[in-house]
């Protein structure tokens, strides 16, 4: 989501099914500073001395930047080959903060590689012909002619596509914005081209336009659609990126990538980029790289662990959810939100916060997984335009939205995981402009709150705004006040709605079942797969990962349901005696 963004021309393109982004916005997250026209005449453009096709230099230029920024300037080198030799490529795993511009650290050297590959094949192509030409001249026979460009669109010419390059990418949205990107990039460029690949979109109009990709910008699960209905082939494949990375290797990606990278196994290089990498995603990244990750080069960057200096970061406490939705309703009638995402837990919770919303006569808007991709891509087009004000949305927006006009991130539920929150702050304050960041949290989800301090080393600084305090008294101390075993947990006294402390549990000062009771980090009822393409890791509902009575529809679109129980076994919980009696066997039902 760090992309970069374009600004288009007056031809409109249409090569992929993207979401449009216009006016001088669209060029934000290139660079920290936009550039004046005057001073872009004037000034030599650095992007020339990192060794990029004049091409590519010109398409940045147009854009109005001239420096890269600090990612930028040490991935592309690396990039572009080792020792300054371009037949020679290093795998590259590489970390910086949202907003730094690491779309274009790894689309630009790509670009260039490909464009200097096609200039020798070209090159190579002509020194043919001419040869040809002479040898027929020296018989005496007129020169032969050049062979006709066929019609792609034409089903006779059909044939499957052949890109030399593929981005991974785990969001459509995400997607759709880089092959943006990479369209504009290459706007000067002849013979190029660039082909998008998610789901929801026609087959057969993303068939057309995959005829002579050089690089393919796709989600997993199209492009293994199309690669087994022998659409398109990846076989020549020499440049693999895996943008947000540690999203990719997560579980439900774990398949998909492991087959691409089978089918890609004859690559020059692979390339790594995210904002988080945990040890467990490095481990896993490892296998994807040659030799095992033997010669992997690690380039870190403002690590999540750094502070956001032009984002400020503030927590709520609340007593309950209709205390964090007066919160939420207080804050967005602050006159200085231009745009702000709400961002939660569930599809259900975010439908049901947009249509309040929306009722209270705020231009708010939903956006999850379960809404179809022409929905997705409108709604995300009026969010650009300025349209609407409030986007509602789960995690399927943490990457992928790159609108710098949003001041405002507000955490309506929590995350499941503690850097994804890293991820949702960053959709603002991007391209060095200043943003606030607004966390509401219940004290049931301290313990969520103590795991995204302990993950970014950053402590919440805690406000209240005067008549909406809450009742209950915050907890103090940092995750000392889960409390040990003199008393209850988190030291504010007994749990809401049990009135009791954990030796009432078992009559002999036994301690609460925690994982019934007392697991703060467990998903909703609704929390079905995560947000993406159907993919995603099952959230977590207990230790077997068991999906309880009552689920919904889940951001995959599929039902879930819990195991059927076997006739005449007891609930697990409740003091239950099967039919005949205590200390019989139940009978078995009749067939």
């Amino acid at each position: 989501m760090q992309a970069l963004q374009a600004v288009h021309s007056p031809c409109e393109i249409t090569m992929t099914d993207t979401i449009a982004v216009q006016g001088t916005e669209a060029a934000a997250s290139l660079n920290e500073t936009p550039i004046a026209a005057e001073a872009v005449a004037t000034t030599p453009n650095a992007f020339a001395a990192l060794g990029l096709a004049p091409e590519l230099v010109q398409a940045v230029t147009d854009l109005g930047y001239t420096q890269p920024t600090q990612v930028q300037s040490k991935a592309i080198p690396l990039a572009m080959g080792l020792d300054g030799q371009s037949d020679r490529f290093i795998d590259l795993m590489v970390s910086s903060q949202t907003g730094s511009g690491k779309t274009a650290a790894f689309l630009l050297p790509v670009l260039h590689t490909l464009l200097r590959q096609q200039a020798e094949a070209a090159a190579e192509a002509q020194a043919e012909y001419d040869r040809a030409v002479a040898e027929a001249t020296a018989r005496g026979e007129p020169a032969p002619k050049r062979a006709r460009r066929k019609d792609p669109t034409n089903p006779r010419n059909f044939q499957a596509a052949v890109p030399g390059a593929l981005i991974l990418c785990p969001t459509r949205e995400l997607a759709q914005q880089v092959a943006h990107d990479a369209i504009d990039l290459v706007r000067h460029c002849r013979g190029l081209r660039v082909a998008n690949v998610v789901g929801g979109i026609p087959y057969q109009m993303q068939i057309a336009r995959l005829q002579n990709a050089n690089l393919v910008v796709a989600t997993p699960g199209r492009l293994l659609d199309l690669q087994r209905s022998m659409q398109i082939k990846l076989d020549q494949v020499q440049f693999l990126v895996v943008d947000e990375a540690d999203r990719m290797l997560d579980l439900g990606f774990s398949d998909d990538l492991a087959e691409i990278n089978q089918l890609t196994s004859q690559r020059k290089q692979t390339m790594m980029f995210s904002a988080t990498f945990a040890p467990r995603i490095q481990q896993l990244a490892m296998r994807v790289m040659h030799d095992g990750g033997a010669a992997v080069q690690k380039v870190t960057i403002d690590s999540p662990q750094e502070k956001h200096a032009n984002i400020k970061q503030v927590l709520f406490w609340a007593d309950n959810a209709q205390h964090k939705r007066k919160l939420l309703d207080h804050w967005l009638r602050d006159t200085s939100i231009n745009q702000a995402i709400v961002f939660a837990s569930t599809q259900v919770e975010c439908d049901g916060l947009a249509n309040d919303l929306q009722q209270d006569g705020f231009s708010a808007v939903a956006l999850h997984g379960a809404l179809s991709q022409g929905l997705r891509n409108r709604r995300l087009m009026a969010l650009r335009n300025g349209q609407v004000q409030i986007l509602v949305a789960t995690d399927v927006a943490a990457r992928g939205i790159d609108v710098p006009t949003i001041t405002h991130v507000f955490n309506f539920g929590l995350p499941m995981k503690a850097e994804d929150y890293t991820h949702r702050i960053g959709r603002t304050g991007r391209a060095g402009r200043d943003g606030l960041a607004v966390t509401f949290a219940e004290f049931r989800d301290r313990r969520k709150i103590f795991d995204i301090e302990g993950y970014s080393r950053q402590p919440f600084k805690a406000e209240v705004i005067p008549g909406l305090e809450p009742t209950q008294r915050a907890p103090q101390g940092g995750r000392g006040d889960f409390g040990g075993r003199g008393g209850p947990r988190g030291g504010a006294g007994p749990r809401e709605g049990f009135g009791r402390d954990r030796r009432d549990f078992g009559g002999r000062g036994a301690p609460a079942p925690r994982d019934r009771f007392e697991r703060s980090d467990r998903a909703p009822a609704f929390g079905g797969r995560r947000d993406g393409d159907g993919y995603g890791r099952k959230s977590g509902f207990g230790d077997a990962g068991r999906v309880p009575h009552g689920a919904g529809r889940s951001d995959a679109g599929r039902m879930e349901f819990a195991p059927r129980r076997p006739a005449g076994q007891a609930p697990a919980g409740r003091g239950f005696v099967p039919h005949g009696g205590a200390g019989k066997r139940p009978t078995r039902p009749a067939r």
